[in-house]
């Protein structure tokens, strides 16, 4: 039996998401703004989640409608069986999201939603689950457009950037689901020399590394249909044991990664390890202009500081022209992939980028700038 779900990824990212949902069996799928809509059976959800690396979170469509008042969403809540979906010593969160909703208050929405499941327990069970904003067993989410109305329960939990092993960052850290997005975009492949000269914490290496290695993100960390009355523990152990066996022998595989900041390239080290993937990684710390192509060709990606690690916009300009440079001197023959919000970065690079894709790094409006390095035809 099939099930209505939402997939929600970063905006950009909309038609690889499709493409792994359907590379698992989904058929019936719609791309919406931020994410995927589509149909599917409880295992393709479990399998979602274990091999997803740019969903954000999915979810469970559990009822929807037209609505003009509060009432008529808090009645379509009360019908839901919310007591044959999890128990009353479970914890809840209920978040709603309105665009061009008429209601007054979202905030009064959703305590509607915790009274029409509150309700429903009180009724059966003369009690109330409890509520708990940071860490609940349970996330109710509620979309609200000027008509309509979509009620979701969470399978996910945690957001599923976070890939179950704990990491340390330094300043401006890129979303992990972003940064495999990224890779996708590139078209870089495993065995390619990929190259981060501003690596931070070490983000794009670890989402390659995994890559490399044919390991899906979500084998190390739990998910919110665990807490569901319905969990089939055994349908997913069968899949995990599945995803486990197909992981590649572990080996250096071409990626590197170096960064001016001490500090950060210890703190890369420390995340590779605790992924368990420092073994595929070569870390060094150097100025971006100090780097040397460790093939003839290969695929640089980074995500570079825009006014935040350097500082003002003017040392911004002055760094821009001497990193072309650097590239036309070392790179030729690479592709190279920035994702910046500072859109002055080509012309002050005076390097022609072949595409400019929009991508949102968290709330910044970015553009992933793809500039390919072939010896003195970039130059504007």
């Amino acid at each position: 039996m099939k099930s209505h779900y939402f997939a929600s990824c970063p905006r950009g990212l909309e038609k690889i998401l499709l493409g792994e949902l359907n590379s698992l069996g989904v058929q019936e799928a719609s791309v919406v703004d931020g994410g995927i809509k589509y149909e599917s059976s409880t295992e393709i959800m479990y399998r979602a989640n274990l091999s997803s690396r740019i969903a954000t979170r999915i979810l469970y469509r559990i009822a929807n409608g037209t609505y003009e008042t509060e009432d008529d969403v808090y009645s379509a809540a009360l019908n839901v069986q919310w007591t044959s979906l999890f128990d009353l010593s479970q914890s809840l969160k209920v978040s709603t999201t309105g665009v061009k909703c008429p209601l007054k208050s979202l905030d009064f929405m959703t305590l509607r939603i915790k009274d029409a499941i509150c309700d429903q327990f009180r009724s059966q069970f003369d009690a109330r689950p409890n509520v708990d904003i940071r860490d609940p067993d349970i996330r109710i989410h509620l979309y609200l457009n000027a008509t309509h109305f979509d009620l979701y329960i969470d399978t996910s939990g945690q957001p599923l950037y976070q890939r179950g092993f704990r990491k340390s960052s330094v300043e401006a850290p890129i979303r992990e689901n972003l940064a495999a997005g990224i890779l996708a975009l590139s078209g870089w492949k495993s065995g390619e020399p990929l190259l981060d000269p501003m690596c931070g914490s070490g983000t794009f290496l670890i989402e390659a590394a995994m890559i490399a290695f044919n390991q899906v993100p979500g084998l190390k960390r739990s998910f919110g249909f665990e807490n569901w009355k319905n969990f089939d523990s055994a349908l997913l152990e069968k899949i995990k044991s599945e995803y486990q066996a197909q992981i590649k022998p572990l080996g250096f595989s071409k990626i590197y990664g170096s960064d001016e900041d001490l500090r950060a390239i210890r703190v890369a080290k420390t995340n590779l390890e605790q992924a368990g993937l420092k073994i595929a990684v070569e870390l060094s710390c150097q100025n971006f202009n100090d780097i040397k192509a460790p093939s003839k060709e290969g695929v640089l990606i980074t995500n570079p500081p825009y006014g935040v690690r350097i500082g003002e916009d003017e040392n911004l300009a002055k760094a821009y022209p001497l990193w072309a440079s650097t590239m036309k001197k070392k790179l030729s023959g690479w592709r190279t992939y920035f994702l910046t919000s500072d859109l002055r970065m080509p012309k002050l690079m005076r390097l022609s980028p072949s595409k400019k894709t929009p991508l949102y790094n968290g709330a910044l409006d970015c553009r992933l700038f793809e500039i390919k390095m072939v010896a003195g035809s970039n130059r504007k």
